[in-house]
């Protein structure tokens, strides 16, 4: 092997490997307790989209769990919004970012896990923050804005499920 192609394949290999890599959480949790098949349970919540994604496991070999979202409070002003991933299709490529991997095994099935991906997609704009280090957002700036037809986009969330392990039989 001549010393341009070694050099060429060291600089080229990582990059490969990058790109095969699947992306990395940026919310890293063990996994959650073991739940039992029908017990509906809190996923995560995202404040800012006013949702709180709740799961269970259904005890059917066909759809063996299934999420639902609810909304958190009747007066939250969501600052995000909830998409349909069926929708959307989140992925790196389409600058969705993966913030957190959560796995909840089954309490009946050990060997099975429900892995639903959260993922965020910011929204691009830049938050000024004043002395106190906050973001603030007055009622008379908003409404200006509005008038003017300048409202910014607002951050999206979205998140896909998927179910690992064997098919456990009936005690």
């Amino acid at each position: 092997m001549s010393r341009r192609t070694f050099l060429l394949l060291v600089l080229v290999l990582p990059g490969v490997h990058a790109l095969a890599a699947p992306p990395r959480a940026e919310i890293e949790r063990p996994a959650a307790t073991a739940q039992e098949d029908g017990t509906a349970h809190t996923v995560r919540q995202i404040p800012e989209a006013c949702t709180r994604i709740e799961g269970r496991f259904t005890g059917e070999a066909a759809k063996p769990y299934a999420i639902a979202l609810v909304r958190t409070h009747p007066q939250c002003q969501p600052r995000a919004v909830f998409l349909d991933a069926d929708k959307v299709t989140p992925s790196t490529a389409a600058g969705w970012v993966l913030n957190e991997v959560v796995r909840i095994p089954s309490a009946r099935c050990p060997s099975r896990q429900a892995m639903i991906e959260i993922w965020r997609k910011p929204a691009g704009q830049t938050l000024s923050l004043d002395g106190q280090g906050q973001s603030r957002v007055y009622l008379q700036d908003a409404k200006a804005q509005a008038a003017a037809g300048r409202l910014a986009a607002l951050p999206a969330y979205s998140a896909t499920l998927g179910v690992t392990g064997k098919t456990c039989r009936e005690r």
